[in-house]
C-alpha cells in the first residue's frame, strides 16, 4: 500500500474581536457626547474662553509653570541619583539617611511641604552663614528676602520629587544584571565609573518611562504653589477669574494649557525611550507571525 504525502495549504484568518470594536465605539460616543455637551452648554461663555486662551498673563503663567517644572525636576533627578546610590550602599549610615529622607518626603503630603517652605520665615527669621565655632558672620539675610515664594516652591517640589525619583532610579539600577557589575570590576573600574559608564546607561531603559510620568506629574503639581501666590498657570487663571467671575471658563483655559504642555512633554519621553531601548526592541507579534508564514 503506497502512502502519498500531499501538501495542504492552511489559510490563517485573523480572529475578529467584535467586542473590542463595540467598546471602542461606545467609549468614543460617550466622549463625543461629553465634549458636545460642554461645547453647547448655555452656561459656558465660549467667547470668554477664546478671549483668555492666549492672554499675555495666561501665557506668562504657562511659561512660569514650565520653568518651575524644568528647574525642580533637574534638581530632583540629581538628588535622586545620590539617594538611590546611598540606599544601595553597603554603608549602613548612608542607607539609613537615604531611607529616612525617602520615608519623610513620601509620607507627608506635598501641599504640607509647600506650605512649610513658604512659611519658613516663621521658624527662622534670618538665614546666617558664619565661621564654625565663632561669632564671625559671613552672610546674613532675612529668610523672607533670601527665600522668595518662587524659590520656596522650587525647593518644595524638588525635594518631594527626589524621594519618588530615587525609588525609580534604585529599581532601574537593580534591574541591571549583576554580571555587568562583575565585568566592570574585573576591568578595574571604580564603583563611580561603573555606575556612570556601565550601570546607569543600561538602567535608563527602566528609568526613563517612569521619570517621564513623574515629570508630567511635577508639571501638574505646580498648581499647588497657588498657596504661595507663585504666578504659575493655575494662579494666573484664578486671579483673572476672581475679577471677571468666569471661574469655569478660566478653568477650561487652564486645563487646555495643561493638556497641551503634557502632550509636548510626552514627545521627548518617547524619543528617550527609543534611544535607550536600542538593541532591545522586539518585533511585534503580528509582524513575527507574518514573517513566519512566508
Amino acid at each position: 500500500m503506497t502512502q502519498t504525502n500531499e501538501s495542504v495549504d492552511v489559510v490563517a484568518r485573523p480572529l475578529r474581536h467584535y467586542g473590542r470594536w463595540f467598546s471602542a465605539v461606545l467609549i468614543a460616543a460617550l466622549l463625543g457626547a461629553l465634549v458636545w455637551s460642554l461645547v453647547t452648554a448655555p452656561s459656558i461663555n465660549h467667547s470668554m474662553i477664546s478671549k483668555y486662551m492666549f492672554d499675555p498673563l495666561v501665557v506668562d503663567g504657562a511659561r512660569t509653570t514650565v520653568i518651575l517644572t524644568v528647574i525642580s525636576m533637574s534638581i530632583a533627578i540629581v538628588l535622586a541619583i545620590f539617594l538611590a546610590v546611598m540606599k544601595l550602599s553597603t554603608n549602613p549610615v548612608l542607607r539609613v539617611i537615604s531611607s529616612t529622607y525617602i520615608q519623610v518626603f513620601r509620607g507627608t503630603p506635598l501641599l504640607v511641604q509647600v506650605v512649610f517652605w513658604g512659611y519658613l520665615g516663621l521658624i527662622y527669621s534670618d538665614i546666617t552663614i558664619s565661621v564654625p565655632f565663632t561669632h564671625h558672620v559671613l552672610w546674613s539675610r532675612p529668610t523672607s528676602d533670601a527665600i522668595s515664594a518662587f524659590t520656596a516652591g522650587v525647593i518644595a517640589l524638588a525635594l518631594n520629587e527626589a524621594a519618588y525619583a530615587a525609588e525609580v532610579v534604585r529599581a532601574g539600577i537593580q534591574d541591571v544584571d549583576k554580571g555587568q557589575f562583575e565585568a566592570a570590576d574585573a576591568l578595574g573600574f571604580s564603583r563611580a565609573l561603573t555606575m556612570r559608564r556601565v550601570v546607569l546607561p543600561q538602567a535608563m531603559r527602566t528609568i526613563v518611562p517612569a521619570l517621564g510620568n513623574e515629570t508630567i506629574g511635577m508639571l501638574k503639581n505646580t498648581a499647588l504653589l497657588e498657596v504661595l501666590n507663585v504666578l504659575e498657570l493655575y494662579t494666573r487663571t484664578q486671579h483673572i477669574s476672581s475679577q471677571n467671575l468666569a471661574q469655569v471658563e478660566l478653568l477650561i483655559v487652564a486645563a487646555v494649557w495643561y493638556m497641551a504642555m503634557t502632550t509636548v512633554l510626552s514627545v521627548p519621553q518617547r524619543w528617550l525611550e527609543k534611544y535607550f531601548g536600542r538593541g532591545t526592541a522586539q518585533t511585534p507579534s503580528s509582524k513575527r507571525w507574518l514573517k513566519g508564514s512566508k
